[in-house]
């Protein structure tokens, strides 16, 4: 009876250590003076299956709050895995693209930086736009990756 308690408080205390991480994930993707973004950084040393899972669900979901034909996306890619597979899911879904060192043609520009780490055995994801951050943890699989927990969603002013 007290293992199950102690059990409890263990899997309550991993989910809030993993929802600090996260958190501090963030501190990667903040917009200097400029409303420049940080570099993104894939820290996770994901496959190729990996990163094209994990990149597909977050831009779904990223497509659901920042749609395609809302601006062009400025991606600062780090060249990882996961960078190259943001790209290409991004295209996918119909967003119009842009790096740092190109100018957006008219409209409106929305900077997207990432961060891709990994904490106890998962991959924590997130993505940060000026209008809102995404996170997810993921769990690698045989197949490449499964997400792990809720998509979190803050939103800025």
């Amino acid at each position: 009876m007290a293992s199950a308690g102690r059990t409890q408080a263990f899997t309550l205390l991993a989910r809030m250590a993993t929802v600090a991480v996260m958190c501090a994930g963030a501190s990667a993707c903040q917009t200097t003076a400029e409303g420049d973004f940080a570099a993104s950084a894939d820290k996770a040393e994901l496959s190729s299956t990996a990163a094209n899972t994990i990149a597909d669900d977050m831009v779904n979901s990223l497509a659901e709050v920042v749609g395609p034909g809302s601006g062009t996306v400025v991606v600062k890619s780090d060249r990882s895995p996961f960078g190259t597979a943001l790209v290409s899911s991004l295209q996918r879904r119909g967003y119009a693209l842009a790096t740092p060192d190109q100018k957006a043609q008219g409209g409106t520009v929305i900077q997207l930086g990432y961060v891709i780490d990994g904490f106890e055995g998962s991959v924590l994801a997130r993505l940060s736009t000026p209008s809102v951050d995404l996170g997810r943890a993921y769990a690698r699989t045989a197949t490449g990756a499964a997400p792990s927990s809720p998509l979190s969603i803050i939103r800025h002013n």
